[in-house]
């Protein structure tokens, strides 16, 4: 994960445009309290405090695209019905939102009522028809995407089985996008996943997958099996499978990439998959890779199911989770010298040239930033050497180090190019290089060969010694000096 092309691509969501397909609802929220029982039924009675209407399904799916920083259009159907006018007037309010709505007065508006006492959802009551659009209905829903289609950059296709797409609705819209080569994700509810060949990707949760493609999707490697049965039996090229407190997987017919689940208390999973979809469009759409646009979603869907109702993502708390994440990625780059032997090994076994430096980095400046980057550029995994507090004090003096052990660490493991951050205790890194020992060893070229600790070693077991270039004019000495003269003056 690269933070800052993370950030740079939720910055680019502001110039997307979706086109939003599908099957739009109203979301009724009926909360309470219910403290006694029915004398006419063994039933909770509640007693209602307030009520709540919002966009549901694929409205859900544009709102959470809104509130994500992005623009849409939404095609989809209501009845001629208050209901209809309901989310008529909920579009209208929103922003950055075209309305390409058709209206049906030979069906209902799909209504979704939820009844919740004292935070639990005692029952939900759908009023809906789901068969399929008649033909000329299909024909006016065809008729707006295709009007729409010029201004976007990606299309949802959101299918909540109501009706809206149907086959004819389905190929057309995907043959549509293709032609004008703009990706398409699909949400589907069919477990014929076949009715959605041409996507760009398709979405389904575990129990969709594992329906379509009979066989279980518990563990990451029955997924995979899944994921190839289903490539083997469609012409689908892409799958990003979506499993709860598992996490996401992202299959495609070249590799397979699990994402593991963002630790977070759950209160309601009300349109998590819808934003979900939404973020992942924005970022595909916004020319990211699908690795990329993957973590974004699954830290989209963790940030949704800690709020109750029918809830949307918005872009500041993205950015927010985006920085916990990068704390907690950097926690667990500091590491113990038997933590970080067992990890090398993985590596090793997978064929990764391993690195090593060493140092204070006692207010880490851009001189200590280009060695980093020179020793990262020579290896596929990089290790810092750490000196530990009461290591430096013994080397530099009783007044050193500036920073403590613990800052030190969080910032070079905040460092893109450092895989692991190693802190010992030695005066020097003989025992991390005997135990570790990394392909390359790198340090600046003040020193030589002959002088950098543990290049014997290095050398002895076939490995190399590379001297970085060093950036004039820094020294942290110098640095630490020249602010105590600075403080002297001012106190003078």
């Amino acid at each position: 994960m690269n933070p800052n092309s993370l950030n740079a691509l939720l910055d680019r969501f502001s110039d997307i445009h979706v086109l939003c397909i599908g099957d739009v609802m109203l979301d009724r929220f009926v909360y309470g309290s219910a403290s006694r029982i029915s004398p006419e039924a063994p039933i909770p009675v509640i007693s209602i405090s307030h009520q709540q209407a919002m966009l549901g399904g694929a409205g859900n799916v544009v709102r959470n695209i809104l509130s994500l920083g992005g623009k849409a259009t939404l095609v989809a159907l209501i009845g001629e019905d208050s209901e209809g006018g309901e989310v008529e007037k909920l579009l209208a309010a929103e922003p950055n939102l075209t309305s390409a709505l058709v209206n049906s007065g030979r069906r209902p508006t799909t209504v979704k009522t939820r009844f919740i006492a004292d935070s639990q959802q005692l029952l939900r009551a759908d009023a809906e028809v789901n068969h399929d659009v008649a033909s000329d209905t299909a024909a006016k829903l065809i008729k707006n995407f295709k009007n729409a289609l010029h201004e976007a950059n990606v299309v949802i296709l959101s299918d909540y089985a109501k009706g809206v797409l149907n086959d004819e609705v389905l190929k057309t819209v995907i043959d549509l996008a293709r032609a004008a080569n703009i990706p398409v994700i699909a949400d589907p509810k069919s477990t014929d996943f076949s009715r959605y060949e041409g996507v760009t990707l398709l979405t389904p949760n575990r129990k969709e997958m594992s329906a379509a493609a009979g066989s279980p999707c518990e563990t990451d490697r029955e997924v995979e099996e899944a994921a190839l049965k289903i490539f083997k039996d469609t012409q689908i090229d892409g799958l990003l499978i979506t499993r709860s407190e598992a996490g996401m997987s992202l299959a495609t017919r070249t590799e397979f990439h699990h994402v593991p689940a963002q630790a977070r208390e759950v209160f309601d999973v009300s349109g998590a998959g819808d934003s979900v979809i939404a973020c992942l469009s924005l970022a595909i759409g916004a020319g990211g890779e699908a690795k990329d646009a993957t973590f974004l979603a699954n830290l989209a869907g963790s940030i949704v199911v800690a709020k109750t109702g029918t809830a949307a993502v918005k872009k500041d708390e993205m950015i927010a989770a985006l920085h916990n994440v990068e704390i907690q990625s950097a926690d667990t780059k500091i590491t113990s010298l038997g933590e970080a032997r067992s990890i090398v090994d993985g590596w090793r076994a997978r064929g990764l040239k391993v690195g090593f430096t060493n140092g204070c980095f006692d207010l880490v400046h851009p001189g200590h930033i280009s060695l980093i980057r020179q020793a990262r550029a020579e290896c596929d995994r990089l290790i810092v050497g750490l000196n530990t507090d009461e290591s430096i004090k013994r080397l530099k003096g009783p007044d050193r180090p500036v920073t403590n052990e613990t800052s030190r660490a969080i910032v070079l493991a905040s460092l893109e190019d450092v895989s692991l951050v190693v802190p010992f205790a030695e005066d020097t890194p003989i025992n991390l290089i005997q135990n570790l020992e990394p392909d390359v060893l790198v340090k600046g070229a003040d020193y030589t060969i002959e002088t950098v600790v543990g290049a014997d070693i290095v050398q002895a077991y076939g490995g190399r010694v590379f001297l970085a270039e060093l950036k004039e004019g820094y020294s942290t000495t110098r640095t630490i000096q020249k602010l105590l003269d600075m403080d002297k003056t001012t106190h003078d």
